[in-house]
């Protein structure tokens, strides 16, 4: 997901892609649906609840509509020792891999107390990145190896869904097993960097030399060694004009980006030096407005230059600050942004 550089504030919506689907980081590998996915870490410890022997789906039931499903424990508390799928509807479509990005509607349920969580059912799918480190390890385990058009029961353990923080805000104890009900909608799989056709950039605009998987470099224009002053709107650019379907608002986008101030030139944000691509909503107001108006419509495989004004990036508040209250982003700073567009689902 993108940092917190990019975000409208520093609080997102607690439930959607950051909240109810981000856990502890884990790696992770699938196993056949109906099976155990591998040991939670952590289950044999003095505080984890005994986990029930035998078929753990045995007490579960789905109820309510196919567009509005419910889940109803029955008079045991869930809990499972490993991440654990049961296949409800086999889908007829691709078997996903770790490398795809997933279009898919859920339901979340706390196994000890049987409350839903959260549900994307009515609303706007989720678009899940199944590589991601960030999306949590047991839902991806749960995941992979499925095919899409199914629906899919992931039992999660603690140590592989939130971890031994559990998480308060949702209620969901440090013991506490969960219990996603997942359609699988639609699959794709990512590029690796920008592909399609070169666009040469209007005149006065930065210059953009890319450097593989290093963070490019963006030169900031001068006149007589002075530098251009920014421009007052927003400056969409493409680099390179994409092969794929064109973005949608309310779709995750995968995209690698680097960002500067125009002013210094200095980067105050790049997915590059993480070395992990960003998935985020796009024209939901989840980014800063620049970055809505500007790369929704453009066609994956895109490079993109966006030159983003306060009032369309920060305002004149400024960009949030760092751990050590240190702010890279002023009320009047002008960013340089430099985007692929790596897949929208």
């Amino acid at each position: 997901m993108p940092s917190a550089a990019l975000r409208l504030t520093a609080v997102s919506a607690t439930l959607a892609l950051t909240g109810a689907l981000a856990g502890c980081s884990s790696s992770s590998s699938a196993k056949p649906s109906g099976s155990s996915s591998g040991s939670s870490g952590s289950s044999g410890s003095a505080s984890s609840p005994a986990v029930p022997t035998g078929d753990p789906w045995k007490s579960v039931t789905i109820a309510g509509t196919g567009k509005a499903p419910t889940i109803t424990l029955g008079g045991k508390p869930f809990a499972v020792a490993q991440t654990t799928e049961k296949v409800v509807t086999p889908g007829k479509g691709a078997t996903l891999t770790k490398a795809n990005g997933i279009s898919a509607n859920y339901v979340l349920v706390d196994g000890k107390s049987g409350k839903q969580l959260d549900s994307s059912f009515g609303k706007t799918a989720a678009g899940l990145d199944l590589s991601s480190p960030r999306l949590m390890p047991g839902l991806a385990k749960g995941l992979i190896g499925q095919r899409v058009g199914s629906r899919v029961l992931v039992g999660i353990p603690p140590a592989e869904a939130f971890g031994p923080q559990g998480n308060a805000q949702l209620g969901v104890a440090a013991t506490d097993s969960v219990i996603f009900l997942v359609d699988v909608v639609s699959a794709v799989t990512p590029l690796t960097t920008a592909t399609g056709t070169a666009v040469a950039p209007k005149k006065g605009l930065p210059a953009v030399q890319m450097h593989g998987a290093k963070a490019p470099s963006v030169t900031i224009p001068k006149t007589n060694g002075k530098l251009d002053p920014p421009p007052t709107s927003l400056v969409v650019q493409q680099l390179v004009k994409g092969k794929g379907v064109k973005t949608r608002a309310g779709q995750s986008i995968k995209v690698n980006y680097h960002g500067v101030v125009w002013g210094s030139g200095n980067a105050f944000d790049s997915s590059y030096t993480r070395g992990e691509a960003a998935t985020f909503p796009i024209g939901v107001k989840q980014v800063i407005s620049g970055w809505d108006k500007g790369l929704v419509g453009q066609p994956v495989g895109s490079r993109v230059l966006l030159v983003v004004p306060p009032a369309e990036g920060y305002g004149p508040s400024g960009g949030p600050k760092d751990a050590a209250g240190k702010q890279s982003i002023g009320g009047k700073d002008t960013l340089v942004f430099v985007v692929d567009i790596l897949s929208a689902i």
